[in-house]
C-alpha cells in the first residue's frame, strides 16, 4: 500500500532502552513508532494538540510489530512512518532501519480511530477536519 504522506526521524538507541544484553527492549519500538507518528501528524498540521482542540481523540486501537533484527545501545536508527489509510481510520505503517547500512530492523503498523471527545462516541468516518488537513497531500499525488 502506497503512503499518501511520510515522515522520518533518526534516533540513537539510549542506554536506558536496552536490556542487560545490550539489546533494545522490545516495548521501546512502540515509542520509536510514536516519535515518527508525531512527526507525520505535525507534517499535516494535525498533531495531538490540534486533534484535541478540534474535538477528537485518536486512540490506538490496534498495533502490530515484526522484529526482523535487533538494535543495540548507541545504534543510530531511522524510523519511517507512512499514512496508508485515512477514510474510516488512520493506519500508519512503520519501518525501522539501521541508519548506516539501511538494513531493515523492524516493521509494523498502528491503527487509530477517531472518537468525538464530547460524546465519547467512536466515529465510523474520519472527521472532516482531518480530511481537510490531508487534502494538499492527496492533490500532490
Amino acid at each position: 500500500m502506497k503512503a499518501v504522506v511520510t515522515a522520518e526521524v533518526e534516533l540513537e538507541i539510549p542506554f536506558f532502552d536496552v536490556d542487560s544484553m545490550g539489546i533494545t527492549w522490545h516495548g521501546n519500538y512502540l515509542r520509536y513508532f510514536e516519535v515518527a507518528r508525531c512527526k507525520l501528524l505535525d507534517k499535516i498540521d494535525y498533531g495531538y494538540r490540534q486533534m484535541l482542540s478540534s474535538g477528537y481523540g485518536w486512540p490506538i486501537v490496534d498495533v502490530q510489530l515484526k522484529y526482523v533484527k535487533s538494535s543495540t545501545f548507541e545504534q543510530k536508527i531511522r524510523v519511517v512512518a507512512g499514512l496508508v489509510e485515512w477514510e474510516n481510520r488512520l493506519k500508519i505503517q512503520y519501518q525501522i532501519f539501521d541508519a548506516g547500512s539501511g538494513e531493515r530492523l523492524t516493521k509494523g503498523y498502528t491503527i487509530q480511530a477517531a472518537v468525538n471527545m464530547q460524546t465519547k462516541e467512536l466515529c465510523f468516518e474520519t472527521p472532516a477536519v482531518f480530511r481537510q488537513r490531508l487534502q494538499p497531500f492527496l492533490e500532490a499525488q
